[in-house]
């Protein structure tokens, strides 16, 4: 398919200014408006990491408290709020969003694509979150944080207990914070799985985007469990819908299985991005491939998949059953092995390379040390009579530190020092760097390591003080001196990155003499032409690349129409498939986020009728940017180079929009899963189903909404397969039509059966929890409704094109979820008091 590089034509004059003219970032700020993953990336780093160092703050605040004695820094009150906030902001705020910030910026560069494939909704989850988390941090200094810890559990944080709006800030915020998330989940995964090199099949794929691409697996499916138990406790709070009440049938533990669904497979949605970091480095680092790559990926796959079956590891003293326990413990133990493996071939790699102690390589061999170290201790929590011992006590502190420090946060400052050249050229300073690792390194260890001779010696979790008679002062004493050595390195790291990023921009010539795509030369549009790639480690292979690649010699070597342009490949052996136009620089993405942080944060504070107002606002901005997205292209067909004539756009499964939605569905459909476990749950745990002052619906009306829900999706199915030819749009939008009507009345008569029933959520929780379930289907008609709406308007404005029918495509394939979580509802509140009566 291809010429050798010797054989191919120097590209025409003129065409590298067109390209560096459509790629061109806004100046002054107009920056916000920036879309590019190369101005993003490095917002989302920044703005992770200035909450890394608040969050560091709180924590130095915390061991000065605990430093002595009966210390009086600071109240109990204060205190809570402290450490809720400190763990919130670290695993929020910090730890997963410079994971995806961190990929944002890199993984274009390193899978050869121009951009990731929706830069706007990159543009959209970053600016969510840092809006959001900035206002959510802010209440600390209005005495308005939360003070029930970052696990939250009621009934502490019932309205009972937690009469402020501490609690609403953390439902409203952080279930907000994690929509963000979600958002760049979705973005990192179509990006890995279709924006890759040609040639650059799964196997040939750095490990690194490996690692993003199960974890963003995994935020797919733990995120959306917080979601809802976060919904469900607002809405106890907000409405006395009685979810955690155990008086009126609720359940505490019930937020603990939801909860920890998504935290447990949290560590090591932490985790596993920072592995493959590691992994990347490593091999370059030892001048070698990375022993067993094959085998690291495996190990990757199977810790996402084992993680997912230790959430009830953090509920061991909860009373749950014996056979329940003894699973989560194995399974402790059995996440390990993948873990294991990957440490021994990091270990292997370097036995057989050539390794200098350079400031990257001595993080690394620091992560070693330390993570190995929270590795072992959780081993130990893993054995049941172990753990009810260790339970709530410092040691767990220092294991979770110890784990998620050592494992992710030494990394990351590792990938500081190694990924800092391609930025602006420029290493960061050899000199200060060891300066910097030996200051976090004995920090660390200095004020971590005693924490779990506390914790054995009986110091409990979350207090604010101690008496001076129980053995404990020196080793808080110790741990407090080493937060602030450990604070000095990472205060040092800063100057120096402010020092050398300062400096004058030039190429950064590989400096490491590294083997991946990300060192290819860098602009804005990531690469002058997308290489074709035959090997794992292309530069090496290939070491005249970054000159072809710049001498325009491979893939879509200028801008075809003038704008924003990179390849959809196949998925798994990354075959061109077509070219993807991309949005330029804009501000609906901004304003977007404006509209949907103000949503959320104004509700908080029960302005509802100015939270509303945002809320339009979010969604007149997504409509505006949707509008421009689904355009038709000038010509059907375009020269991506070699003589190759590829498809412009694409529909259907085809198109990468579409998986973009069916990984949206999951996430929706998660959420609901998590909606049908709490019915099913708090059904079971009820002595009479339904129980006394609830009643079912009548089977009619259910079933009724049923076949309507059904027809609707019938006709959505049938406008997806009709022409759309100027002259069958009418039929088209008469399916849709009916389409909407079948909705509404579907709803119409859900809402209907439940009101003759008398069914009032406020009496006990059974009844919440189908007050839920209909409430979460009516939210989804009203998106149907929208979404119909906007096809109508594009199929009478003429923009509803064979060529440009993703509009109708997705929006069908919505229409199919909402119908399935209908029927699944009401099939389930039918069905289980029945069998379980």
């Amino acid at each position: 398919m291809t010429q050798p590089a010797e054989q191919r034509p120097e590209r025409p004059e003129g065409e590298r200014e067109a390209l560096e003219r459509a790629w061109r970032a806004p100046r002054g700020w107009r920056l916000l408006s920036a879309v590019n993953n190369t101005h993003i990336g490095v917002f989302y780093i920044v703005t992770a990491m200035v909450f890394f160092v608040l969050a560091g703050i709180l924590a130095l605040v915390m061991r000065t408290q605990l430093a002595v004695p009966g210390n009086d820094l600071v109240d109990a009150q204060t205190y809570n709020q402290l450490f809720t906030m400190h763990g919130t902001v670290m695993m929020f705020l910090f730890a997963v969003p410079i994971v995806e910030a961190i990929a944002v910026y890199l993984l274009p560069g390193m899978l050869g694509a121009r951009d990731l494939p929706f830069p706007r909704l990159s543009a959209y989850a970053f600016w969510a979150y840092a809006i959001g988390g900035l206002a959510f941090f802010c209440t600390i200094f209005f005495g308005e944080s939360p003070d029930g810890g970052w696990f939250m559990y009621p009934p502490l944080t019932s309205k009972e207990f937690s009469p402020g709006r501490g609690a609403d800030w953390w439902l409203l915020g952080i279930g907000f914070i994690e929509i963000s998330a979600i958002a760049g989940a979705i973005e990192l995964i179509i990006g890995i799985l279709f924006t890759r090199a040609p040639g650059m099949t799964l196997m040939r794929m750095p490990v690194f985007a490996w690692a993003m691409l199960v974890s963003a697996l995994m935020i797919v499916f733990a995120f959306p469990a917080v979601i809802a138990a976060t919904m469900l406790l607002e809405l106890e709070r907000a409405f006395d819908w009685p979810f955690f009440i155990a008086a009126r049938g609720g359940d505490p533990v019930l937020w603990q299985h939801l909860f920890w669904f998504f935290g447990h497979p949290e560590v090591y949605i932490i985790f596993l991005p920072a592995a493959g970091m590691v992994s990347v480095m490593v091999a370059t680092l030892a001048r070698t491939p990375l022993v067993g790559h094959r085998a690291v990926v495996m190990a990757l796959i199977g810790v996402g998949v084992v993680s997912f079956l230790l959430w009830a590891h953090h509920m061991f003293t909860t009373g749950l059953g014996n056979l329940s326990m003894l699973v989560v413990s194995a399974a402790s133990f059995m996440v390990a092995i993948p873990s294991g493996l990957q440490v021994f071939a990091w270990i292997a790699t370097f036995w057989r390379g050539r390794v200098t102690l350079d400031a990257p390589t001595l993080f690394l061999l620091g992560f070693h040390f330390i993570f190995v170290l929270g590795g072992l201790t959780g081993v130990m929590v893993a054995v049941l009579p172990f753990d009810w011992q260790a339970h709530d006590s410092y040691f767990i502190v220092a294991h979770l530190h110890y784990v998620l420090i050592g494992g992710m946060v030494f990394p990351v400052f590792a990938g500081f020092y190694y990924w800092a050249p391609v930025f602006n050229g420029h290493r960061l300073s050899e000199r200060w760097g060891r300066w910097v690792f030996g200051l976090m390194f004995g920090g660390f260890n200095l004020a971590f390591f005693p924490m779990h001779i506390a914790g054995l010696m009986g110091m409990p979790r979350r207090v604010y003080t101690y008496p001076g008679d129980l053995g404990w002062n020196g080793l808080n004493m110790a741990s407090t001196v080493g937060a602030f050595v450990l604070a000095a390195g990472v205060l040092l790291f800063f100057i120096d990155a402010a020092r050398t990023l300062r400096r004058p921009e030039k190429d950064h010539g590989n400096p490491w003499g590294a083997g991946t795509l990300e060192w290819l030369p860098p602009r804005d549009y990531g690469v002058r032409s997308i290489p074709e790639v035959d090997s794992l480690y292309p530069l090496w292979r290939q070491p005249a690349l970054p000159e072809e690649v710049e001498a325009g010699r491979h893939w879509l070597p200028g801008t075809v129409f003038g704008g924003r342009e990179t390849l959809v490949t196949s998925m798994r052996d990354a075959r061109p498939l077509h070219l993807l136009r991309l949005p330029t620089d804009g501000w609906p993405p901004f304003v977007a986020a404006v509209g949907t942080a103000g949503f959320f944060l104004l509700l908080t504070v029960s302005q509802a009728v100015l939270a509303f107002a945002f809320g339009l606002l979010a969604i007149v901005a997504i409509l505006w940017w949707l509008w421009a997205s689904d355009q038709p292209p000038p010509t059907a067909t375009a020269d991506v180079g070699h003589g190759v004539r590829l498809p412009v756009n694409a529909a259907g499964r085809a198109s990468h929009s579409w998986w973009a939605v069916i990984v949206l569905i999951a996430v929706d459909m998660t959420i609901f899963v998590s909606f049908l476990f709490t019915h099913v749950h708090l059904s079971m745990a009820a002595e009479v189903c339904p129980p006394p002052g609830a009643a079912l619906p009548p089977l009619q009306w259910p079933l009724v909404s049923g076949v309507l829900l059904l027809l609707g999706s019938a006709g959505m199915a049938v406008a997806v397969r009709r022409p759309l030819q100027p002259d069958a749009q009418r039929t088209v939008r008469w399916l849709a039509g009916l389409a909407m009507l079948s909705a509404a009345c579907a709803l119409g008569f859900d809402l209907t059966g439940h009101w003759r029933a008398g069914l009032d959520p406020r009496d006990q929780a059974w009844s919440a929890s189908v007050g839920m379930l209909l409430g979460y289907q009516a939210f989804h008609v009203a998106v149907l409704l929208l979404m119909g709406g906007y096809v109508l308007v594009r199929s009478w404005t003429g923009r509803l094109q064979p060529a440009a029918r993703a509009t109708l495509d997705n929006t069908a394939l919505m229409w199919h979820c909402v119908t399935a979580q209908g029927v699944l509802g009401a099939l389930t509140v039918q069905l289980v008091p029945r069998v379980l009566g």
